[in-house]
């Protein structure tokens, strides 16, 4: 144990170093100073620096419509990014992947006493005189209800994985909060750490825990929160209006710089890069997936430039390990406990033909250029924790996936030129996806894959606002998963693997119990891996938690449950004028939007 508390002592050290270089808040621009006189002043003085709120109104494009404003009820990014305009955590990441304090005084360690030397307990210091946007003081009781709201297991709560091995959050006087695990946890910094895991206010959100949580639809649609906006209106899948709250920190020192801020939803990620990039109609626009030359053609116009930032993101495909077939009724997609396995998807023979089938190369080529790169991890990055057991998917092979199969006894016994299982079940898949040109044109290159080894591929894309959304009454949400097959991307808050491995555990497997909000989406179970996942959260040694990270990953794609397509950088596209943008990979996108401005 010295060992351990000695290794995260180094690491939470050179941490704090690297955030203190990468958080330093630049001076706001002096302006020049008049002569001095001793005469009085016949007009009045100009302030001395910024006025917040001065810079009128950011208009932010995302093709991914906000259903929600409250991140715990949505595993979408376009809902924690609309979120995070109002809510904070208690620290977060910045655009380096450096832990930096949100609304806490500074990151605890070890060595600061912040960290037990026991590795079981952190303990977090809130800033003094933070307030709600309607001016109510935010006390270290609201960090705990944070806690009782997600960790009700009938809330419905998206981030509930993040809270596993918390056995209590307690508040010891207004400022400070002690969240205490069940067993050394050398990564604590998980709990309340990056936007998809806010501090809410307790008296706003008090009746809102449990089942209660989905019929609280003021509470959701306008959360008061302590970041520079609060909102003014919410249209589900349509559009956020946010204005400056004007009991934000950061006033005196001119931030916001925009007085409000429009996030607008809806249409597709060419016609929102056309309003940036030609037409200058909008200032910001979210997650170009548009083909390279497409998007090179546009730059054109001369209105903007597109920035881009690679972290784990990974454009996957999804595959269902229960049955989706409609007849089941309520049963459809349910996992229960492994008596309704699909027809012929969680065989991983079939798994490895489906994945060596796919040029991965052209993928890449037609869709995204230089913001994307072949991948057969779930977990792509950094290097030490990349496997290459699975790197046999970085080359087509029509041939060997059609050996693998006839070898299984997968054949077209009817000569229609679709195989079918052992027991006669034709090999047909439903594959869906939100809508966006390069998720279809993706689409259809894998359909012509899977089609060369006998594979019949239906395709469906859904409106990316219900697709990401959370609704439980929706058929159509990823976490309802009514298809054999889905695709999109998403990727780790943070640079440490066990809060996004701890998506696939058995406890995750989303399903009506939990109001579909699991993460566990494709319902993997293993009992392996559920055991190296505890095994990951005692582990203090970075070489094994490394390893760790690597098993798990060779577990989850070697299974097929998942079968990693592109590795993806954050590609996005602001106006010439937007300044102080950073793109930000590990967290929210908006994450710093006090500090943008315009020349």
């Amino acid at each position: 144990m010295k060992k351990f508390v000695r290794l995260v002592a180094v690491l939470a050290a050179l941490t704090l170093v690297a955030g203190a270089c990468g958080s330093d808040e630049e001076a706001a621009p002096a302006t020049t100073a008049a002569p001095a006189t001793t005469a009085a002043p016949t007009t009045t003085a100009a302030p001395a620096g910024p006025v917040a709120g001065e810079g009128g109104t950011v208009t932010i494009l995302y093709w991914q419509a906000p259903s929600t404003l409250n991140p715990y009820l949505s595993g979408g990014w376009k809902d924690r990014d609309a979120g995070t305009v109002i809510l904070e955590p208690l620290a977060e990441f910045d655009d380096a992947g450096v832990l930096i304090p949100a609304l806490a005084t500074e990151i605890p360690t070890v060595g600061n006493g912040g960290v037990s030397e026991d590795l079981t307990s952190i303990t977090w210091t809130l800033q003094e005189g933070l307030l709600f946007s309607d001016g109510t003081p935010v006390t270290s009781d609201d960090v705990v209800f944070s806690w009782e709201y997600c960790s009700h297991p009938d809330t419905g709560c998206a981030r509930a994985s993040d809270f596993e091995g918390v056995t209590s959050v307690e508040a010891t006087d207004d400022l400070t909060v002690v969240v205490t695990f069940a067993e050394a946890t050398p990564f604590p910094y998980v709990p309340f750490v990056s936007n998809s895991m806010p501090v809410i206010s307790r008296a706003q959100f008090g009746d809102c825990v449990g089942a209660a949580s989905a019929e609280c639809s003021d509470q959701n649609f306008a959360p008061i929160g302590t970041g520079a906006f609060m909102a003014e209106s919410f249209a589900t899948n349509d559009t956020a209006v946010y204005v400056m709250n004007p009991n934000y920190r950061g006033i005196a020192e001119g931030k916001p710089y925009f007085g409000r801020v429009v996030i607008k939803g809806g249409g597709d990620a060419p016609s929102n890069a056309r309003s940036v990039l030609e037409l200058g109609e909008a200032d910001y626009a979210w997650n170009l997936q548009v083909e390279p030359e497409i998007l090179a053609g546009m730059l054109a116009g001369g209105q903007g430039q597109v920035v881009s930032a690679f972290s784990t993101m990974v454009e996957r495909l999804m595959v269902n390990q229960t049955n989706p077939d409609p007849s089941l009724g309520d049963d459809r997609s349910e996992w229960l406990d492994g008596t309704n396995p699909h027809p012929f998807l969680t065989d991983p023979v079939v798994g490895r033909a489906l994945s060596i089938a796919i040029d991965r190369q052209t993928l890449v080529d037609v869709g995204y250029g230089e913001a994307g790169r072949p991948t057969c991890n779930v977990w792509p990055a950094p290097p030490a924790q990349t496997s290459t057991a699975q790197d046999e998917c970085l080359t087509q092979d029509i041939d060997l996936a059609n050996q693998l199969l006839d070898d299984a006894g997968y054949a077209d016994t009817d000569g229609d030129g679709v195989r079918e299982t052992p027991d006669g079940v034709p090999m047909k898949i439903l594959y869906q996806t939100s809508t966006n040109t390069v998720r279809q044109a993706t689409q259809e290159l894998i359909k012509q894959d899977w089609a060369k080894i006998g594979v019949e591929t239906e395709l469906r894309n859904i409106d990316a606002s219900v697709f990401f959304g959370g609704d439980p009454a929706s058929p159509d949400t990823y976490g309802k998963f009514y298809a054999d097959i889905q695709m999109y991307t998403n990727g780790a808050a943070g640079v440490d693997s066990q809060a996004y491995m701890g998506n696939w555990l058995t406890s995750q497997i989303s399903g009506k119990d939990l109001n579909w909000q699991g993460s566990n989406v494709q319902r993997f179970q293993s009992d392996e891996f559920d055991a190296l996942h505890a095994e990951l959260a005692q582990t203090a040694d970075i070489d094994r938690r490394n390893e760790i990270t690597i098993a798990l990953n060779d577990l989850v794609v070697g299974n097929y449950s998942i079968i990693p397509l592109i590795h993806r950088g954050s590609v996005s596209a602001h106006a010439n004028s937007l300044t102080g943008v950073k793109l930000n990979p590990w967290d929210a996108e908006l994450w710093n939007l006090e500090d943008w401005g315009r020349d």
